[in-house]
C-alpha cells in the first residue's frame, strides 16, 4: 500500500495538537512562584483536566484543582517559573481557568529563557531563574476568561528551558500547557544508541490517520504507559483501511531495534503493524520491519539489520486499535550529529 502524503501546510492541526512540553510525565516542574496559598502551583502541570467538587472546603477555603494564590492588597502580580520537561521551541501556550469563575486573572502574561544564558550546563535554581534579566516575553499582557482554555500562539523560534506566567494581579488558573517541539543538547547523543523517535529526542508526529480516543504523541513520551489512556487509540475502522502515524526522527539516522509496545492494549490492540523509513520529506519509502503479528498487552522488540539511513519513519497498524509505545532506537549519521552540533554553538533551533 502507497502511504498517505502528509496533510497540506493549509490544513495542518492547530498548535494545541503538537506536545505539551511541561508535562509532569515528561520531567516538568514548577520550580519557584511568590505565592500558592490557596491552591498548590504544580497542579497546574497535572495531566488529567481540572476537576471541580463543589462545597469541599479546607482550612484555607474552596479547594481548587489548580494554581491559586491570595487576594492582593497592594500593587504587583503573581508568578509562577516551569522548567520544561522537555527543553525546545515554544509553540503556543493555553492558560486553562477552567472552574475559576469568580477568581481567575483579568489578564497574564508569559515569558521564557534558555537557563544556559545564567550558568553552564543550565543548573540553575529557581531563585536564580526569578532574578535574571534574561526572560523573553513570548505571550504579552492578554485578558482571559474565566473558566475556560484561553490559547496563544507563539512566535519565537528560540530554543528555551523554562517559561514564566504571570498573573495580573492575582487570582487562579487550573492548567498551563506549553505546546511545542523537543530541542535536546546534541552532545548526549554522541554516548551509544537512544531513541530517535522520543520526544525529548526531538522527535515529533507529523501526519496521523485517527486520534480519536488519545493523542498519537503518547506513542514518544519516556518510560512505560501506566494505563491504556497513556498510549494512542483510534476509532473503530468500519472500511478496509488502515490507521497510521508518521515521526520525523531526532535527525537522520540509522535505526537498529525497532519498539512496538502494546501494554493495557487488550481487547483493541493492532492485530499486526509494518515500519517503513524515508531519506528526507520526498524520499521513497522503504521496509523497516514487514507486516508483523502483534500480541495484546505485551512489549515486541525486533533488531534491525539495515544500514539505511532515515530522517522519518512510518508506523502502520492494521486494521486500528491503540498502541502504548513506539521505539526506534539507533545512531545519527556523523553529517546529521555534525549539522546538530553547528546548529547549538549558533543558538539555531
Amino acid at each position: 500500500m502507497t502511504p498517505s502524503p502528509p496533510a497540506p501546510a493549509a490544513s495542518r492541526p492547530h498548535f494545541t495538537s503538537m506536545p505539551d512540553l511541561a508535562l509532569r510525565n515528561l520531567g516538568g516542574a514548577v520550580v519557584w512562584t511568590n505565592d500558592d496559598l490557596f491552591a498548590e502551583v504544580q497542579n497546574l502541570l497535572s495531566t488529567p483536566p481540572a476537576e471541580y467538587r463543589p462545597a469541599t472546603f479546607g482550612h484555607k477555603g474552596q479547594v481548587y484543582d489548580g494554581w491559586e494564590t491570595r487576594r492582593r492588597r497592594e500593587q504587583g502580580v503573581d508568578q509562577a517559573i516551569v522548567r520544561l520537561g522537555a527543553p525546545g521551541v515554544v509553540y503556543g501556550v493555553v492558560v486553562d481557568t477552567s472552574w475559576f469563575k469568580g477568581n481567575y486573572p483579568p489578564f497574564v502574561s508569559v515569558e521564557a529563557i534558555a537557563a544556559e544564558q545564567i550558568a553552564p550546563g543550565g543548573l540553575v535554581s529557581g531563585a536564580e531563574l526569578a532574578a535574571s534579566d534574561n526572560w523573553v516575553t513570548i505571550v504579552e499582557k492578554s485578558a482571559v476568561d474565566g473558566d475556560t482554555r484561553n490559547p496563544f500562539r507563539v512566535d519565537a523560534k528560540e530554543r528555551f528551558t523554562h517559561v514564566r506566567l504571570t498573573m495580573h494581579p492575582d487570582g487562579g488558573v487550573a492548567r498551563f500547557r506549553v505546546h511545542g517541539r523537543g530541542v535536546p543538547d546534541p552532545k548526549f547523543f554522541r554516548y551509544g544508541h537512544f531513541d530517535l523517535a522520543a520526544l525529548e529526542n526531538g522527535g515529533l508526529v507529523t501526519a496521523c490517520s485517527n486520534m480519536f480516543y488519545s493523542s498519537p504523541n503518547n506513542l514518544l513520551m519516556p518510560g512505560r504507559a501506566r494505563t491504556m489512556g497513556e498510549g494512542w487509540e483510534t476509532s473503530r475502522r468500519r472500511d478496509a483501511g488502515n490507521d497510521w502515524v508518521q515521526v520525523r526522527l531526532a535527525g537522520r539516522s540509522r535505526v537498529s531495534l525497532v519498539e512496538l509496545d502494546t501494554s493495557y492494549f487488550l481487547g483493541n490492540a493492532p492485530g499486526s503493524a509494518t515500519v517503513r523509513g524515508r531519506d528526507g520529506d520526498d524520499g521513497e519509502w522503504f521496509e523497516v520491519l514487514p507486516r508483523t503479528e502483534l500480541l495484546p498487552d505485551t512489549r515486541h522488540r525486533f533488531v534491525i539489520d539495515l544500514d539505511r539511513p532515515m530522517t522519518e519513519a512510518r508506523l502502520d497498524i492494521f486494521p486500528d486499535g491503540g498502541m502504548a509505545r513506539f521505539r526506534l532506537y539507533g545512531t545519527l549519521t556523523d553529517d546529521a550529529e555534525a549539522t546538530l552540533i553547528e546548529q547549538w554553538e549558533r543558538g539555531e533551533a
